[in-house]
């Protein structure tokens, strides 16, 4: 009998019967890839007797979730405090950011936890040399090379993890599927498979999955539906930190973010990251202000640069560094109609120390007058920070948990913080040792510091 076939897009994994060039579901070209179906299993429908029973609220048993912790503070903060039993975490970022490094460097602080690292990347040779690089080792931890997850499934069983790690997910093939290795029906199947394995034996599971050109998890968009937890694990190569956000958690909250900062032996958490990130600064100089903003649970200080100057060419250039470059142009284009700036002929430079992005609105106050600072070529006083987000009227308006922000300026040492007029509304800041100073509009910010 003839073996059939379908056409599975590997970016979304929409099926088509025949070979198209674009995609009709993410309007992808060239990514319909030919996929055999497995014909092994019956397609009459079974009948099965079962034993459970629907049940009311009142008969159901809540059960405390028994976490593990990993040994990393940064790691546990992010997840919500461990790793939860029976859990699949998935853990994404660009190659070479330290995925591996960091759930080596983790499993290797569990002496109590028998942990099996599956890897389909690197020969164990290879990962005995990082983990030396990394420090000492774990009597519990145990190596493991292969691909095929039939393989991967009876090492398991015969071996009895407390936890398993697989790198990667896209290495992992199954005989479930004839398609190659990372494809769409790959991936869910093998993910299918770890995720019964951890949800009939407790055991937790992490996965590392790669990404692709535009910045998203490779495979299907339902892996980060099928897992418990998704990781995003950023950073610039260039740069000693790197950033790891939760996108998704079932076991915890959704806005946090933990920070590393990148060594010659791992991966270590920086516990007090808004000392670090302000260790060398000059501000004697124009355009370099301090914003306080607000990274999932966690009040940031940091340092934003500008650079205005005539343009050479016909048009201006616009670059953002660390920041999104439409709300650039939109903070420009107010300063240039709401409070007379002439800016439309300059090119604008914008640079967020030490690597990190801002997706906090209330950074708009900082950037602006960094802008505005190198512009006039007068330097921001050393002890001041701001907070606030700029309207498209030229008006500063409230921010959320502006104590926070306070109290982590006055921590630093700042006297000084400039926030939105709006902010004053029902809030006393009487109890923290620094000076608050409400803003209502950038023409007044601007009378005030230049």
């Amino acid at each position: 009998m003839k073996p059939k076939s379908i056409y599975v897009c590997q970016s979304c994994g929409s099926q088509s019967a025949k070979w198209i060039g674009r995609c009709p579901a993410c309007n992808e070209w060239n990514t319909y890839v030919e996929e055999i179906i497995h014909s092994g299993k019956s397609n009459k429908a079974a009948s099965h007797k079962t034993t459970t029973r629907p049940k009311n609220l009142d008969e159901i048993d809540i059960l405390q979730l028994r976490r593990i912790k990993s040994g990393v503070d940064e790691f546990d903060r992010v997840t919500g405090g461990g790793l939860v039993t029976g859990s699949m975490i998935l853990i994404g970022g660009e190659p070479g950011i330290g995925k591996s490094t960091l759930v080596l460097q983790m499993s290797m602080q569990l002496p109590d936890i028998k942990t099996l690292y599956i890897s389909g990347e690197e020969s164990l040779q290879q990962l005995k040399m990082r983990a030396e690089r990394i420090g000492k080792g774990n009597g519990q931890l145990y190596f493991l090379s292969e691909t095929s997850m039939e393989s991967i499934l009876n090492h398991i069983d015969n071996f009895g993890p407390d936890m398993v790690i697989v790198d990667s997910i896209q290495t992992m093939t199954t005989e479930l599927a004839e398609s190659s290795a990372g494809s769409v029906t790959q991936i869910r199947e093998c993910t299918n498979q770890l995720i019964q394995f951890a949800k009939t034996s407790n055991c937790p599971v992490l996965l590392i999955g790669h990404i692709n050109k535009d910045g998203n998890l490779a495979g299907p968009k339902v892996l980060e539906h099928m897992v418990d937890t998704v990781l995003q694990f950023e950073g610039d190569q260039n740069h000693l930190y790197r950033i790891i956000r939760v996108l998704k958690n079932r076991f915890g909250p959704t806005d946090e973010m933990g920070i590393f900062e990148m060594r010659t032996t791992g991966l270590h958490p920086v516990p007090n990251p808004s000392e670090f990130l302000l260790a060398d600064r000059e501000m004697s100089l124009s355009g370099n202000t301090v914003a306080a903003v607000i990274e999932g649970h966690r009040p940031l200080m940091l340092q934003s640069q500008a650079l205005v100057s005539t343009a050479a060419y016909a048009t201006p250039q616009r670059s953002a560094t660390g920041f999104d470059q439409r709300r650039l142009a939109m903070l420009l284009a107010v300063l240039e109609k709401r409070a007379g700036f002439r800016l439309a002929v300059k090119d604008v430079f914008l640079n967020i120390v030490g690597g990190l992005k801002i997706n906090d609105p209330a950074a708009d106050m900082a950037i602006v007058t960094a802008i505005l600072s190198s512009d006039s070529n007068l330097p921001v006083e050393q002890n001041i920070c701001l907070a606030g987000e700029v309207g498209l009227s030229g008006e500063f308006r409230p921010v959320t948990r502006i104590e926070q922000r306070i109290a982590e300026s006055a921590r630093l040492g700042f006297r000084q913080v400039m926030i939105p007029y709006g902010n004053l509304k029902n809030s006393d800041f009487s109890r923290f040792d620094i000076k608050v100073e409400p803003m209502k509009h950038i023409g007044e910010l601007y009378k005030r510091l230049f």
